[in-house]
């Protein structure tokens, strides 16, 4: 796009929200007047790194945010505001352990072998009340909501808002739907390329938030809200193409369920890598409430609990719905959408490189036979277990680069041990006369 001073004028521009994302997925921007825009497009926003979740001291020196212009977004909500996402620079270099820097640089390392990572998104979410307690809609309340044209017409408003502004975006979306959750919503668009999904993932969740606000309302991706309702999942469909875009190298018509060999491998990688990934996919202490669920008030968790592969069976960890794609129904709405991405493109491309066999696929109930597989990996219970999983993955922290592993594993041990100082009601109930 080029010189953002010149598309400010052009286009109505008043402000522009230089933005980056944090190791925990937090968005943090700072807002610049349209004036500004061309000099901080060359010089950067600064941030000071400590007061976000980086590891960094105030001692660090500024972070200065460089935006890529190709991310522009216009808020179509405010059209006198533009988003762009960017990226932290720090004493004259990328920042290592930025989020957006590591999905940018492993996209780069794989393009020179000719493979390009493609996405499509599925985040679930809930719209409640303004303070959370509540699904919003008091008339929601079947066991089995999923689909509920009813319900789904009555919060119209706000649903096809959000669809018309994606529209508007011309990120094609072409379905919405009431997810099996009380008040739960689903929006799907196009598929893209691992960086610009990752982009548009980012500015989704500031945007359904933003415009449920507006509505009175409250959105939100968490992992499981609501004790006896489905929870939030972030199901990602993949697929590896040429850097043309011309072909797709999952394709495969006399391959098993259309799947290439490439693609198998690229599962095996998944799988092998499940356990540590879930640090990233599943990344906060009430992950391990969705996906370890017992069952919801609708009959199904629909989330994995075992490290398995199916055909296009739900209650697997991986799905193939039909040829040329796999459905990666681990991650949830906490991830951070660049890590998330980065992590997947890792894992798969090590099983491509090392032709990581995948095992059996298993065309089963997960949930009703599951107890009958022998040696299924079990997922991580907690997130204290997933951590210690991403510790001892040396491949995963090498790739994803030391700086943004290491980092992210301090701060998560933090939240871990912030969350073990807490005493919950359920143990005052339980142990109180102990």
């Amino acid at each position: 796009m080029g010189d953002l001073a010149s598309y400010a004028k052009q286009n109505g521009i008043k402000f522009f929200l230089f933005n980056f994302t944090d190791l925990f997925g937090v968005q943090r921007a700072k807002l610049v007047p349209a004036e500004a825009a061309g000099k901080m497009q060359k010089a950067g926003a600064g941030f000071a790194g400590f007061a976000t979740w980086l590891d960094q001291t105030p001692a660090h020196p500024d972070i200065l945010v460089m935006p890529d212009t190709n991310s522009v977004i216009p808020l179509p909500w405010r059209p006198d505001v533009a988003w762009v996402a960017g990226e932290p620079w720090m004493n004259g270099e990328p920042l290592a352990q930025a989020p957006r820097v590591v999905l940018r640089k492993l996209t780069e390392h794989y393009g020179k072998k000719n493979m390009k990572l493609m996405a499509g998104v599925e985040p679930e979410f809930h719209l409640t009340n303004a303070d959370g307690s509540a699904v919003s809609d008091h008339r929601d309340t079947a066991d089995k909501p999923c689909y509920d044209q009813a319900a789904i017409m009555r919060r119209l408003d706000v649903i096809g808002e959000i669809c018309q502004t994606m529209t508007k975006l011309g990120w094609g979306p072409y379905q919405n739907d009431h997810e099996d959750a009380n008040g739960q919503f689903e929006i799907n668009w196009n598929f893209n390329d691992a960086l610009t999904t990752a982009d548009q993932l980012a500015f989704f969740k500031f945007m359904v938030k933003a415009i449920a606000e507006k509505h009175g309302l409250r959105a939100t991706f968490m992992p499981k809200p609501f004790i006896n309702l489905t929870g939030n999942g972030c199901h990602v469909h993949l697929s590896v193409w040429t850097n043309d875009r011309k072909k797709n190298l999952f394709d495969d018509p006399k391959g098993e369920l259309g799947v290439s060999k490439l693609g198998y491998h690229f599962l095996g990688g998944l799988i092998q890598h499940a356990a540590s990934m879930c640090a990233i996919t599943n990344p906060t202490v009430n992950s391990y409430k969705r996906i370890n669920a017992p069952r919801t008030i609708s009959g199904a968790t629909w989330s994995p609990s075992s490290i398995t592969y199916g055909g296009n069976n739900r209650t697997h960890m991986v799905r193939i719905p039909d040829g040329g794609r796999a459905e990666y129904r681990l991650p949830d709405g906490a991830a951070n959408p660049y890590l998330l991405l980065a992590s997947i493109l890792v894992a798969g491309m090590h099983g491509v490189e090392k032709q990581i066999d995948p095992g059996k696929r298993l065309d089963i109930d997960m949930y009703a036979e599951g107890h009958t597989v022998k040696n299924a990996k079990k997922l991580p219970l907690n997130l204290l277990d997933a951590l210690r999983a991403f510790e001892q993955d040396k491949y995963l922290q090498e790739m994803l680069g030391q700086e943004v592993s290491q980092g992210y594993l301090k701060l998560k041990h933090n939240e871990w041990n912030q969350y073990c100082r807490h005493l919950t009601q359920w143990e005052r109930d339980n142990t109180l006369d102990c």
